[in-house]
């Protein structure tokens, strides 16, 4: 299959994705019904971020040459995905990277997320029978030349012991923090309002610490997170919002709550379901500089990425900041 016939696929792939077709809608429907945490809604926003980001064609052209990806490649190797199920279709961009390179692969699903990627794989192998030798899905990983895994800190350590013999990328926990300085509009609020809530705060690109100055004003921040108050409607959710709660009136600790969020003061730049930490500042730079960067996905507010576009990633937005696309190429170098 050429890399133009690869592209056609994706292209066409967006457009069944947002034509409202019945199946995607069932695929979708199941998918909500199998993971609680996966909110119709979550998953629509899950599904036009994929489209508009990455399976339009110029940009797939445009990422396409910028790699200067072959029609396939020299000696394509099998590459192993272990895909998380924190959020919608996670994994769908490793699964696009290694199609796009032409590269076979082996998926293992996280069960939490089962559903909507096999449905798509599906689509395009009814349209061309070749991707269902090209993605294949399994319980177990074996006999792969490559593996990208995605899971936490703990997870990574294993993933580190079983794939140490094989080139790999190994993805572990990371999170995203936005720096305020007081000045920012009711328009900036409610779009950091979108970075902390949609998807429960569960992705890495979700703002789960703020770094705010002395004398802030959290009341307009309260004001603009309460969009997400129909959040209270999952029990998961609210139970998580309960036991915070809890914690905070047992250990006497200060927090502030809208009713739907816990704000608390924490050095951590992790927060749980249904928290988000801040921490005061009195130099930005000094500030920016006690970040750690190992941790760090997105640093959200001026001057980083705008607020409200935290979950909207680029097709060359990598997690980890580690290039998948270079990654791949270096599988099969060109002769």
């Amino acid at each position: 299959m050429k890399l133009t016939d690869r592209i056609d696929l994706l292209v066409r792939l967006g457009e069944h994705m947002s034509s409202g077709a019945t199946e995607w809608k069932e695929a979708c429907a199941k998918a909500s019904y199998r993971n609680a945490w996966f909110l119709d809604e979550f998953i629509h926003k899950a599904s036009e971020t994929i489209i508009s980001s990455y399976l339009e064609r110029k940009k797939l052209e445009k990422t396409a040459t910028a790699y200067a990806i072959p029609d396939n490649p020299n000696n394509p190797k099998i590459v192993g995905i272990v895909m998380a199920g924190n959020i919608p279709m996670v994994g769908f961009h490793d699964m696009l990277c290694a199609f796009l390179y032409g590269h076979p692969q082996r998926i293992k699903l996280s069960g939490k997320d089962d559903v909507l990627i096999p449905y798509l794989v599906g689509v395009l192998t009814a349209w061309n029978p070749e991707v269902g030798e090209m993605i294949t899905f399994h319980e177990m990983l074996k006999d792969c030349d490559a593996y990208i895994a995605t899971g936490s800190n703990n997870t990574a350590r294993y993933f580190e012991q079983y794939f140490a013999r094989f080139p790999h990328i190994i993805r572990r926990n990371r999170t995203s923090v936005a720096i305020l300085d007081g000045s920012e509009t009711k328009d900036e609020l409610d779009k950091l309002a979108d970075d902390i809530q949609l998807y429960f705060g569960m992705g890495c690109r979700n703002v789960t610490q703020i770094l705010v100055p002395p004398d802030y004003d959290f009341v307009p921040l309260l004001g603009a997170l309460k969009k997400y108050g129909h959040l209270m409607e999952l029990h998961k959710y609210k139970n998580n919002i309960d036991y915070a709660l809890a914690l905070h009136i047992i250990n006497n600790r200060f927090y502030m709550t809208n009713g739907e969020i816990v704000l608390s003061e924490d050095p951590s730049p992790f927060s749980p379901i249904g928290q988000l930490n801040y921490r005061f500042y009195t130099d930005r730079e000094d500030a920016l500089a006690s970040i750690d960067p190992q941790i760090l996905q997105c640093l959200v507010g001026k001057n980083g990425v705008p607020f409200g576009s935290a979950q909207q990633p680029a097709l060359t937005d990598f997690a980890d900041g580690l290039d998948t696309l270079e990654f791949l190429a270096g599988l099969s170098p060109k002769l």
